[in-house]
């Protein structure tokens, strides 16, 4: 999965929020237009991949435990439909990702963009005119990044990603179909860490990506620095040793009517989710439902009992 986009085209806007619309209609109920009334449920949005659902799923709780009214809206769509939505007010809340968030609305070639209190500003500064304000960031992030198997990084001593510059060119690598186009895949690695791979094998799946490093088809795959299968002891994630990936920290972005509506105990209850979700969090999480198969919401209100956030039942 990678998050980064394509730009925001304002041309998109219509077309989007009507998808939009449609969308919710197939979750169960259609949200309802900017301008709900103050006891309008909280619309809680995700994109269309199963952390995105987790995370927007333990917003949704949050907020309710807080004594506001929520409604999930699950699988919505790719951030080019998401963010006309949240401007429209068609959906209220949505967990981002700092850096691909703002990448997709400009270009970031100025912006020091490894540094989450610089990605932020200018987020904020950049989704301001469509009425959206970000909040907190969490410690928690979730990029692109280079995994190879254990026995490999034992075998060629690797630890980071500059441990494969003199190995690239006999490596196979795995990843997205997009990741020969995308800044910071495979462009971003050859400007960064100077890597010329042998062959490039593109796998549409984290699952097929991670089968092929096992069954020696390529040598190194792009995964997420979240993906479930990081639990298993059997991979090691490369050190991103120079910052090729942006700032991706979860954040919530919420629209502006919502906060005007119910002020500082949506912020603040968004916000502890922020101040407690970690990397860890989201491994153990993502291996839990994608690969355990637990529910989602399950597994959403565990999280958020064992931060004393819920109480726990009984």
């Amino acid at each position: 999965m990678l998050k980064c986009g394509a730009r925001w085209r304002g041309a998109l806007l219509a077309v989007a929020v009507a998808g939009a619309v449609l969308a919710c209609c197939a979750c169960g109920t259609a949200a309802a237009p900017p301008g709900r009334a103050p006891g309008t449920a909280v619309v809680v949005g995700s994109f269309n991949f199963p952390e995105s659902a987790l995370i927007a799923a333990i917003y949704a709780l949050a907020l309710m435990q807080a004594g506001i009214p929520a409604r999930l809206q699950l699988d919505l769509g790719p951030r080019e439909l998401m963010q006309p939505a949240l401007a429209q007010g068609v959906v209220d809340v949505v967990p981002e990702y700092l850096g691909a968030a703002l990448a997709s609305l400009e270009s970031v070639a100025d912006v020091a963009m490894s540094d989450p209190v610089v990605v932020r500003r200018e987020l904020t500064r950049a989704l301001a005119p469509h009425h959206v304000q970000v909040l907190q960031p969490g410690a928690a992030q979730d990029h692109n990044g280079l995994v190879v198997t254990a026995a490999t990084a034992v075998r060629l001593r690797l630890r980071t990603v500059s441990d494969l510059g003199q190995l690239a060119p006999q490596m196979v690598l795995g990843g997205p179909p997009e990741c020969p186009q995308r800044p910071y895949c495979l462009p971003g690695l050859r400007r960064a860490y100077g890597l010329e791979f042998a062959r490039f094998v593109p796998l549409a799946t984290e699952q097929e990506r991670i089968n092929a490093l096992g069954q020696g088809v390529v040598d190194v795959a792009v995964t997420d620095t979240t993906g479930g299968y990081l639990a298993n002891s059997d991979l090691v994630l490369l050190a991103d040793d120079r910052q090729l990936q942006p700032a991706d920290n979860i954040v919530p972005v919420v629209h502006a009517g919502v906060v005007a509506r119910h002020g500082a105990r949506l912020v603040d209850a968004l916000d502890a989710v922020s101040a407690r979700l970690t990397t860890d969090d989201l491994i153990l999480l993502n291996w839990r439902v994608t690969i355990a198969g637990q529910n989602v919401l399950a597994e959403a209100r565990a999280w958020l009992e064992r931060q004393g956030i819920v109480p726990e039942p009984g």
